[in-house]
């Protein structure tokens, strides 16, 4: 989905926070369904209720551009895509990703400083922009992989920059302090008029290559990874709990979303969208299980 622009060394500190927080946090992730799903994702109309619920088409650096499904939260969301919305093997059946950010200005660089005592010798530096029509593309974040080679899952992490902050197209919020430069500012508060609050747990299928590249990014971010019987692997921001378990590329993919809501329902409700099952309540709390389907 990124066009790759490598830039220079990033300067920055070479410890976490003192106090434990973490220096990056679960931003967004990304899947690829089958086409039946993602259609039917794009015209639930119980979706656009549930929450705020976009497709929309975006262009990157050196013109890529990209149609998503988004459920937006108040810090996270949900980007999902069918088969052959992104170009080559980004969107085939079962690609996925995971993007995790800074809250506060200068942790990407933090964390980048952290990579090589986890393994990663030469991080890969880009920055990606946001064009919004009108052919000047705006810088929209900094941010980093462990590696560009990847089978079907790709994870970076990601600084947003104040040049798209001080864009007013942006739709962004003031900071709440001195290098404010976190999720929710980033995020509109159009979550409020829905039911969906934020995303707290997703748990997907990668390759054990992909989840050997992934696990340094996390730990140097400061999440908790613990690691399973059988090789997968937990990882926990202290809000969102990301679980990957390897498995062969052709079961690679997006199994499951958790999603905490902005209230209380008192009934349970069963949504079926395509060849995936939306349960919302009873009580705070919904989850989203994909089952895949054959293209």
């Amino acid at each position: 989905m990124f066009a790759v622009v490598l830039t220079g060394v990033v300067a920055g500190g070479t410890t976490a926070h003192a106090d434990g927080r973490p220096l990056l946090y679960f931003n967004h992730a990304y899947g690829v369904l089958d086409r039946e799903t993602a259609d039917a994702i794009e015209d639930s109309a119980y979706l656009r209720e549930f929450a705020d619920f976009q497709v929309r088409t975006t262009t990157g650096a050196d013109g890529q551009t990209w149609t998503g499904r988004y459920l937006m939260g108040r810090e996270t969301y949900v980007e999902l895509f069918g088969v052959g919305d992104l170009a080559g093997p980004d969107g085939t059946l079962g690609a996925a990703g995971l993007g995790v950010s800074a809250e506060r200005a200068g942790d990407l660089a933090r964390a980048v400083d952290r990579l090589p005592s986890f393994g990663v010798a030469e991080p890969v530096l880009f920055q990606q922009t946001r064009d919004f029509g009108d052919g000047v593309p705006v810088p929209w974040f900094d941010a980093v992989f462990t590696d560009t080679r990847y089978d079907a899952f790709g994870a970076w992490g990601m600084e947003y920059r104040p040049e798209y902050f001080a864009d007013p197209r942006g739709d962004t919020e003031p900071a709440s302090g001195p290098g404010d430069v976190g999720r929710e500012r980033y995020l509109s508060d159009a979550y409020a008029g829905h039911l969906m609050r934020d995303v707290t747990s997703v748990r997907l299928g990668v390759t054990a290559a992909d989840l050997a590249d992934t696990v340094p990014l996390l730990r140097a971010g400061g999440f908790s990874v613990r690691t399973l019987p059988g090789g997968g692997v937990v990882a926990d921001d202290g809000m969102t709990r990301v679980r990957l378990d390897p498995v062969p590329r052709e079961d690679a993919g997006l199994r499951h979303i958790g999603f905490a809501l902005d209230r209380s329902v008192a009934e349970r409700h069963v949504e079926r969208i395509g060849n995936s099952a939306l349960v919302v309540g009873p009580g705070a709390g919904a989850s989203w299980t994909f089952t895949g389907g054959a293209e």
